[in-house]
């Protein structure tokens, strides 16, 4: 099919979605920064149809990254970033039924049922219902000073726990559980983080930025134990001891549990939607179903840019693929593919972390700047162009970092070596370049 036809095929079956969600309204499970952002931006669109979140949090949609940074680090301190104010949804004709689950999906007859019995009908459906920790199945691991963080209360009850001298155990060493290490240093506590695997990070960056991770948080006062698999949890009054396969005994006085998510995609495999860790959509947001998108952290939708599935677990996606969903129900004849190029970030100490595109094992790997700094970059190649970009506090290079990555340009790998060129000049040569041959 060309890529007119494509194009046709895709606004006929939006023109028909747009048509029966301004008759029957659109309904969106999950309300947190995907789903708020989606109804917000339906909104700003001009959709002037119905519209409900629904969310089984008793909060009004927030953005997550926070949970495990700023709200931990001030017990004082409310440091969450709200995706509007109260008075928006109300403004706006936006119904919010918070603490509220939706359990089913009706595919035939188009209607979702809520856990209070309530069937909500729909003309198109978003499911943006994120993901949940993944718990420890370890005996005494359901102990009240065992913590997860995903929501704001799990960071509300946590941030009173970190309290100076206590010692805090961090179970996984991936960046959830590594900016928790980092607030529980800040607080004044005893961090002890043991990790599955044989360095921080490894299952998402080059080991290179996990080894230099490592150093970063044990130039803080952090322990690390690798390789460690757990036993058991010992619970002895208020104080847990984490035993470990090598037969370690850590004590802690509170233990932070950050081993990964799992999508939330079960109501859609239950509904017959394809499901393989996330809900399968295409550049569209669109399921198999013409009536029913998902978006963020539960969505695997397909990316141009890799021309394959991604799962993505940011705020970016999160934020973005919302926005692009919206967009193409409220005005289906703009319709366009949501392809964006990964972006993501840590805050750790004083070193703010980002990170452009895919980190890809076995990549040809360019270092930029001294990684005996605090300020450096890491670039790794596929076929001398650049494929994913990791900055330690270069916020600036990693802009035309991006653009390089966007243009899929051809370039000398010393030169991105030297940092006596910058990245930007090697950007605006490869567009005036680009523009010439055009």
């Amino acid at each position: 099919m060309s890529q007119t036809s494509a194009g046709a095929v895709i606004q006929s079956v939006l023109d028909d979605v747009q048509i029966a969600a301004l008759a029957d309204g659109i309904v969106i499970i999950g309300a947190g920064q995907a789903g708020g952002r989606a109804a917000e931006a339906l909104r700003r669109q001009g959709f002037a149809g119905a519209i409900t979140l629904v969310g089984d949090e008793d909060e009004l949609p927030y953005e997550r990254p926070s949970l495990s940074k700023e709200m931990l680090h001030d017990a004082e301190k409310e440091a969450i970033t709200w995706v509007q104010k109260p008075e928006f949804y109300a403004a706006n004709d936006i119904k919010v039924l918070t603490g509220t689950r939706a359990v089913a999906i009706d595919r035939t007859a188009r209607n979702v049922r809520l856990g209070n019995g309530e069937t909500l009908h729909y003309g198109a459906l978003i499911i943006a219902t994120g993901a949940r920790v993944r718990h420890l199945d370890l005996p005494g691991a359901t102990s009240e000073n065992c913590y997860y963080i995903r929501t704001l209360a799990d960071s509300r009850a946590l941030r009173d726990r970190l309290v100076a001298g206590r010692r805090v155990v961090v179970i996984g060493a991936g960046f959830i559980g590594l900016e928790a290490a980092a607030a529980g240093v800040k607080r004044g506590c005893d961090v002890t983080v043991i990790e599955i695997g044989p360095q921080p990070l490894g299952r998402v960056v080059p080991e290179q930025i996990g080894a230099w991770y490592q150093s970063l948080h044990a130039s803080h006062g952090v322990k690390f134990l690798f390789n460690a698999g757990l036993v058991k949890f010992h619970n002895e009054g208020n104080v847990v001891i984490v035993e470990t396969k090598a037969g370690e005994m850590i004590p802690a006085d509170t233990v932070i549990v950050g081993i990964g998510v799992i999508p939330n995609a079960e109501i859609a495999a239950e509904a017959g939607l394809a499901v393989e860790r996330g809900i399968i959509v295409d550049e569209f947001g669109l399921t198999a179903d013409p009536h029913i998108f998902a978006a963020g952290d539960v969505a695997r939708h397909f990316n141009p840019i890799f021309n394959k599935h991604i799962l993505l677990e940011s705020w970016q996606n999160a934020q973005n693929q919302a926005i692009a969903i919206a967009k193409n129900i409220a005005t289906p004849a703009g319709a366009a593919p949501y392809a964006e190029l990964p972006w993501f970030w840590s805050d750790q100490y004083d070193v703010n972390l980002q990170m452009f595109g895919l980190s890809e094992p076995g990549a040809d790997t360019v270092i930029r700047g001294n990684p005996e700094t605090k300020s450096w970059m890491l670039l790794q190649l596929k076929d001398n162009r650049i494929i994913c970009a990791i900055g330690m506090n270069t916020a600036r290079d990693l802009r035309p970092a991006r653009d390089l990555i966007n243009m899929g340009a051809t370039l000398n790998p010393e030169e991105l070596a030297d940092t006596n060129v910058p990245l930007a000049n090697i950007m605006r040569r490869e567009k005036r370049d680009r523009a010439a041959a055009a």
